[in-house]
């Protein structure tokens, strides 16, 4: 029988051990609107009402729907570790909670952490073992003052144009996974596509003499390579598995093969301690000139804007079938690829991407950091959003779909003005995704302000609607003078000068159309929004979709572009689709005009 409770998946399949048991369904919950709630005593007592994790209380599938300012709210459900767990130790994770999250495990706090869309975890050796209860309680802070990466949810009540219903408290999955006490960490599968090999690094938790990692490489015919290392060296054993010349299979759009991996710490008598199963996909990226190759060839990206929101519970997909269908409707409509936009998605959106061989950028959530201080934005970088972000690269670095890094949206300060934090943290955004991933190219911030001169990237967002005239002002990189955003600063540039990197539109768009509102008046924006002047009928779409994609299309430098956007989301109507995933266009219309042959791909 198929399962009743919500989102029972494992939530991280790429590193997965056999003993693990899922904590959602219903908890406990009390809303802590002046975060109080410690010095109230709501700690060590029963919450007044219930909520279905992993939805978040504004969410409809929550049971709460309570979308006013959550200053801070509370979870309490108690669990019984499973009493076959006997000699291993009890892992609570969370993969996410927004914002601020402080953790007790029977009266002792376990784990802190900061930051709406990474994922944390405690030990739990000496709080609770195998057959003992667990009494588990969260508080989450989402306070609308001090710094905070929160992506597109509105700091206004209401939403409006392209800012969206908040989300606190915990989106993803909780769970509890056994791990013996020394034990595997998350392993970082490097594909070598020129030497036919995976570089794997292994963290184990301590250093034991005569312990060993080893890793085996299969496909469908059975095991390719193994390969095994000391583990009392090193706290990242690291080991080379060759793939035979026979057995290589290289992933890819057409063909997304995935091989699997199975990983072991085995001990000095020969005694397999901490064992866990992975994959990994055979994959290069390169840059040549203005050119982002995959696997050496010309693969034109026609990606698509995806916000990743649902109408009955915001940012946490309301089942697996809704990841699966999100990627399917993109590729239905010609998109081969998206990108993930101002947010961290979970990790089981990106396990199908890898499956269906679907391209994706890596991109967090922080739309506009910055810019300003006004209306109490509190999107400011600081150092957390530094810290999130490479929370995020190491969560997501083995996954063959991500093929690039934007750690930042639509920063827009001046060049000519002082040296901001924003500079320092844009800096640092890119130099530690660059440190931290050698194998992707990296986007410094996505449109507008590029601050960083030897980003790998250079883009724009042009909303301009009149396919002529955008086809005028895309038509620049052939003299290396690409469109550049201007931010409102058309007298002093944003962004350092282009040095002749690879360049594509990275926003473009967002056609204003609702046929069910197509008389309307369009000046509330709180009811319906998109760029520019809406269509006046469906013919007028297609005319307009048709000749802003024929102006990149047409473009021999032009490595891709992403068009806003796959649905509506609330009041923004610019989606292929509706916000319920329905049908307003005809999508087999939309696939003819996107893939027909690139000028890019003609190589």
């Amino acid at each position: 029988m198929p399962s009743t409770q919500p989102r029972p998946e494992h939530p991280r399949p790429q590193f997965t051990r056999p003993d693990w048991l899922n904590l959602n369904g219903e908890w406990q919950f009390e809303t802590d609107r002046s975060d109080s709630g410690l010095e109230r005593g709501l700690r060590d007592r029963e919450l007044q009402q219930r909520i279905v994790v992993p939805f978040a209380p504004e969410t409809e599938l929550s049971g709460i729907e309570d979308v006013d300012y959550l200053e801070a709210v509370w979870y309490r459900t108690t669990v019984t570790v499973p009493a076959d767990w006997t000699g291993k130790d009890a892992v609570l994770h969370f993969q996410a909670v927004d914002h601020d999250a402080t953790v007790w495990v029977n009266g002792t706090e376990v784990v802190r952490h900061r930051g709406g869309f990474t994922p944390f975890s405690a030990n739990l050796a000496g709080v609770a073992g195998p057959g003992e209860e667990a009494l588990i309680v969260v508080r989450a802070r989402d306070p609308r003052s001090g710094s905070q990466a929160r992506g597109k949810q509105s700091l206004n009540y209401f939403n409006a144009d392209c800012h969206y219903t908040r989300t606190t408290g915990i989106w993803q999955t909780v769970w509890l996974e056994a791990v013996p006490s020394i034990h595997l960490g998350r392993p970082r599968i490097t594909p070598d596509v020129a030497g036919s090999v995976f570089h794997v690094e292994v963290p184990v938790s301590a250093n034991k003499p005569g312990w060993k990692v080893r890793a085996v490489l299969s496909d469908a015919d059975g095991e390719v390579v193994a390969a095994e290392v000391r583990a009392d060296l090193d706290l990242a054993p690291r080991l080379v598995l060759a793939v035979p010349a026979d057995r290589v299979r290289l992933w890819d759009t057409t063909d997304p093969h995935l091989y699997d991996v199975k990983f072991e710490l085995v001990d000095a008598d020969g005694a397999v301690v901490d064992t866990a199963d992975s994959y990994a996909g055979l994959r290069s990226v390169s840059i040549n000139g203005k050119a982002i190759l995959i696997n050496g060839k010309h693969v034109f990206q026609r990606l698509v804007l995806d916000q990743g929101y649902w109408p009955e519970s915001l940012m946490t997909a309301p089942s697996e079938e809704a990841l699966v269908a999100d990627i399917e409707l993109s590729l239905a409509a010609g998109f081969n690829g998206a990108r993930l936009h101002q947010k961290v998605f979970e990790e089981r959106f990106l396990y199908h991407a890898d499956r269906l061989g679907y391209l994706v950028w890596g991109e967090f959530g922080d739309w506009g950091a910055g810019v300003g201080n006004t209306g109490g934005d509190n999107q400011q970088p600081t150092a957390t959003f530094v810290t999130q972000w490479l929370e995020a690269v190491e969560r997501d670095y083995s996954h063959p779909s991500i093929i690039g890094w934007c750690p930042l949206n639509e920063t827009h300060q001046l060049l000519h003005d002082r040296i901001t934090q924003l500079d320092d943290v844009t800096r640092a955004m890119f130099l530690a995704t660059k440190a931290a991933d050698t194998t992707r190219p990296v986007l410094d911030a996505s449109g507008y302000s590029h601050r960083v001169p030897e980003t790998d990237v250079w883009d724009s967002h042009n909303y301009e609607q009149n396919p002529a005239e955008f086809a005028k002002q895309m038509a620049g990189l052939v003299d290396d003078q690409p469109y550049g955003n201007t931010g409102g600063h058309e007298s002093r540039p944003i962004s350092q000068p282009y040095n002749g990197q690879p360049y594509f539109c990275s926003e473009f768009g967002g056609i204003w159309w609702n046929p069910e509102a197509a008389n309307a008046a369009g000046d509330d924006r709180k009811e319906s929004w998109g760029y520019g002047q809406r269509v006046q009928d469906e013919a007028e779409f297609y005319d307009r979709f048709t000749g802003l994609v024929d102006a990149l299309l047409d473009n021999p430098l032009m490595f891709g572009y992403c068009y806003t956007q796959l649905t509506d989301v609330f009041q923004e109507e610019n989606g292929i689709y509706r916000f319920d995933r329905s049908n307003k266009l005809d999508v087999p219309r939309i696939k003819a005009v996107q893939t027909r042959a690139a000028a890019y791909e003609k190589d």
